[in-house]
């Protein structure tokens, strides 16, 4: 019985035909859509079910007949394990065309509104070493591939530094090399697992909240600055002596290390933004450049990881609004301001908002150092700031900007966004599926005059989109 429904499970010779969501591929068989991962269109493959639901089904695939002419060579030898990166085995142009196509299909099946015809998306011009954050997690429970567990391969050190594997909380892939930021992250966090497989230190257990080691974070800059921060959890004299070793030991080791910092985390998650930075060499913070524009980066801000390819999203925001110089324009989650002091100097006031207090003291700090005394910044929830009342008293906008989280924008602030009547919105968007649904509650009052996808993460299903809404 338990052989007859494993042959089942088996569907033999399967083209896959086209990319589909969360970087997966897709085939159909009979009735039923499969999804199904690390695969191109192109490609005929026999597949694994490893589930089955009444519509559609999820499968690996297991051998492959044919391989596609859209495929290419994945760089990373983590590539299939990790995850992170799935479109590694999708030559670069196809995947900016899937990416385009995602938009498509969520501006048009789920928005159900009048569109304009949309411009190519721009690509990015780095592929690999595009980012300038990365972060890391220790753990003592390393997770084992599948033909290391095949093998029953047994393993004195199961200490590992890398990335959280999906589904296994408490376990880490241990990576030896990530091809997303230039390889002085490689550099410096194998450097970290030697140091402390030779000097005892404890790689942290989720599980039990202990150990010493519980993160790192890279961040690196286009004014060739490099910050990083060791996330600790100090539970004793000795622990504070290693961690003290440890930073003299990252400080002597790589010089252009210019902020080295660290936190003593005793919380069950790895978030800090509450804990104290402690700083160990330079300052707690580093600056990126745009144009002529400097933006203070701390380990507890927000800025695009891209930043290349920011620069052009914002180059894109900013023709999109269409300034002349007299408008008042209202940057909503603006994060630590960088659009809102990006355009400053063509508006004639911009006002930004946004849920995080520190964030916004970013922003007001961006402002000071750049001379920029025309914005005006507010931190608290969208829907309960941007209401009825702060638009009377600061005035109608002539341009919103918005550029909200995956989530995309509460009804209450739409609500607000009509009432506020700008000549044109320019709508800035990590998710296409939701910005398609605000995009329709919005069409009462306004017509999409033009559409603009941005690839920021190369490799990645995610695409960002530029939107320009004028009032009807």
């Amino acid at each position: 019985m338990t052989r007859n429904k494993k042959k089942l499970s088996l569907l033999e010779r399967v083209p896959i035909m086209a990319c589909a969501a969360e970087g997966k591929a897709l085939a159909r068989v009979d009735d039923k859509v499969v999804f199904v991962p690390f695969v191109v269109p192109g490609d005929v493959v026999d597949l694994q079910v490893k589930k089955k639901k009444n519509s559609y089904m999820e499968a690996v695939a297991v051998h492959f007949h044919e391989y596609s002419p859209l495929r290419a060579q994945p760089l990373c030898r983590h590539y299939g394990v990790c995850g992170g990166c799935k479109w590694q085995c999708l030559l670069y142009e196809e995947q900016l065309k899937a990416k385009q196509q995602q938009v498509y299909d969520n501006l048009t099946r789920i928005g159900k509104i009048k569109l304009p015809t949309f411009q190519p998306i721009l690509g990015s011009k780095k592929v690999y070493g595009y980012r300038n954050k990365l972060e890391f997690g220790f753990s003592n429970k390393r997770w084992l591939t599948e033909e290391e567990v095949k093998q029953d391969v047994r393993y004195e050190v199961m200490d590992a530094v890398g990335f959280h594997i999906t589904g296994a909380f408490d376990k880490i892939l241990d990576i030896t090399e990530c091809h997303l930021m230039d390889d002085i992250n490689n550099q410096i966090r194998n450097d970290i697992r030697q140091y402390a497989l030779e000097h005892g230190l404890e790689f942290y257990d989720l599980r039990q909240n202990r150990g010493l080691l519980r993160s790192l974070m890279i961040r690196t800059s286009n004014t060739g600055e490099l910050m990083f921060l060791v996330q600790f959890r100090i539970d004793s004299p000795k622990e504070q002596e290693q961690a003290d070793a440890l930073m003299r030991h990252l400080s002597e080791t790589f010089p252009q290390i210019t902020s080295l910092l660290y936190v003593d985390n005793h919380k069950a998650n790895d978030t800090f933004g509450d804990q104290e930075i402690h700083v160990v060499k330079g300052k707690d913070h580093i600056y990126e450049q745009m144009e002529e524009l400097r933006f203070k980066v701390s380990p507890k801000s927000f800025y695009q990881t891209n930043t290349e390819q920011a620069y052009e999203l914002y180059k894109v925001a900013r023709t999109f609004a269409g300034l002349t110089g007299h408008e008042l324009v209202y940057d909503l989650y603006t994060g630590t301001g960088t659009i809102a002091n990006f355009i400053a100097k063509d508006v004639r006031q911009v006002i930004g908002i946004e849920y995080v207090p520190e964030a916004i003291e970013d922003a007001k700090v961006n402002s000071q150092i750049n001379g920029i005394d025309n914005t005006l910044f507010y931190a608290g929830d969208m829907k309960d700031i941007l209401n009825r009342d702060f638009i009377e008293q600061h005035g109608r906008p002539d341009v919103i900007i918005t550029d909200p989280p995956r989530a995309g924008m509460h009804q209450d602030v739409i609500d607000a966004i009509l009432f506020a009547a700008p000549q044109r919105i320019v709508y800035v968007s990590c998710n296409p599926a939701t910005q398609a649904r605000d995009l329709q509650l919005l069409d009462t009052d306004y017509q999409v005059m033009k559409v603009q996808p941005v690839d920021m993460f190369p490799h990645t299903q995610h695409v960002e989109n530029v939107v320009l809404l004028k009032r009807r």
